[in-house]
């Protein structure tokens, strides 16, 4: 049975902690020791005489301003399929929370409220899921109940969201009609939008098709930890950990280290403790080189006949997350996975409006949450595939030197010839 990773979106107050629940409640995922608990803490009780959304706002100030803050991870199962499910905030304030979960996430359900229609965050949130290369998008116009089950509502709506889909280029896109509070097409069908032919939200998640991000064209490993025991019986013992990003290795497979361009040969591929053939993306393996040369954690493993980019100098898609603004000439530090290297803003080429997708290129001052193409130098080269190519790769974050917050979530791009999205 596969798992489907998903991450519900959307402005303040659209519903998405209660569509969770939602689902949660009527898929039967839900204990009954759960139930108790939530009946005694609910203060807007439904139906069914719970607040479904205490099932994912766990954090008291969640609980008691009625906001999402954090991201919440539910899981649940079907006969049909596993899923794991993010819920995020939708409070400008805390973008960079639900990018952590987007960045995780293979299909994002986004929230309208029917009342409002599209809003700025609507389009904040799209354009991440373009730039992040989502190949699968529900529209789940919610409320329903709150304007009557009226069709024309939700073909207004619709409308509006496909003004979006023509700039963003947006593929894979399903609009449904819901009311969470009232749980209409949700899990079950609707009697009261008998105008609404398409598949409740339970069914488009069971059968809906992932593209799995598994490349197994250009072979990446990257070091995370270098294993020496310093045991008598394993004395001369080395080995190099991490995962299988992309590709496959086997034993006797000539490598290149990068980024310092030393060639060796793989001896020994273990799984587990087992040694092994052969190892895939996703594996969490040790290697065994034949040459006794310097490797280092953050070092990549590729082979020779498609090796990644390896640049000083890089574009980089970047949505700003810190409350100081962002200016060239700034210094951070660019982490990829295990390797982290310094760099320097060296240019902002310019700023995506969130409204009407146009690109400014006289503002030179990022403010938080505003999403900017920049360049930047670093001090040692930077090993990636763009984005596009592979988003294991591709993806990175800023963090600033002094505090060690996370201040940028960054897309590596190859050049301003490669586009990651459309909007490049």
């Amino acid at each position: 049975m596969n798992i489907l990773k998903f991450i519900t979106a959307g402005s303040v107050d659209d519903g998405k902690s209660t569509l969770i629940g939602r689902l949660l409640f009527d898929s039967k995922s839900i204990l009954a020791d759960q139930l108790e608990v939530l009946e005694k803490q609910s203060k807007n009780k439904n139906d069914n005489g719970i607040d479904l959304a205490l099932l994912t706002d766990g954090l008291r100030a969640e609980r008691e301003q009625g906001i999402t803050i954090d991201i919440a991870y539910r899981y649940f199962s079907t006969s049909k399929r596993k899923f794991i499910i993010a819920d995020a905030p939708g409070h400008v304030q805390y973008t960079r929370n639900m990018i952590t979960g987007l960045s995780n996430s293979e299909l994002m359900v986004i929230l309208i409220d029917a009342r409002i229609g599209v809003v700025e965050q609507t389009k904040r949130h799209s354009i991440l899921a373009s730039l992040l290369n989502l190949k699968n998008v529900i529209v789940v116009i919610n409320k329903m109940d709150m304007v009557d089950y009226s069709e024309d509502v939700f073909l207004k709506i619709k409308e509006q969201y496909q003004e979006i889909i023509n700039e963003l280029k947006l593929k894979n896109i399903v609009y449904i009609p819901v009311s969470a509070l009232k749980g209409e097409n949700i899990v079950n069908r609707s009697e009261l939008m008998p105008w609404y032919h398409g598949e409740t939200l339970l069914n488009v998640l069971e059968t809906i098709e992932v593209q799995q991000n598994a490349d197994f064209n250009s072979s990446r490993f990257q070091v995370q930890c270098v294993i020496r025991p310093q045991l008598d019986q394993l004395h001369d013992y080395r080995g190099y950990a991490g995962t299988v990003i992309s590709g496959n290795y086997k034993q006797g497979d000539h490598i290149i280290i990068l980024p310092s361009m030393l060639e060796t040969n793989i001896t020994k591929i273990e799984i587990a403790g087992n040694e092994v053939e052969e190892a895939y993306p996703t594996q969490p393996v040790i290697f065994h080189i034949e040459h006794d040369i310097d490797v280092s954690r953050g070092d990549y493993f590729v082979k020779p006949d498609n090796l990644p980019v390896i640049e000083n100098e890089v574009e980089l898609l970047l949505c700003w997350l810190d409350e100081t603004p962002l200016k060239i000439g700034n210094k951070y530090m660019l982490q990829q996975n295990s390797s982290v290297v310094k760099i320097i803003i060296k240019d902002i080429n310019y700023k995506i409006d969130v409204n009407s997708f146009n690109k400014d290129f006289g503002d030179k001052t990022v403010k938080q949450n505003e999403v900017v193409k920049v360049t930047i130098k670093s001090m040692n080269p930077i090993v990636f595939d763009p984005f596009d190519v592979n988003n294991y790769m591709g993806r990175a974050i800023l963090i600033d030197e002094t505090s060690h917050n996370t201040v940028g979530a960054c897309l590596l791009i190859e050049g301003a010839s490669k586009k990651v999205s459309p909007l490049i």
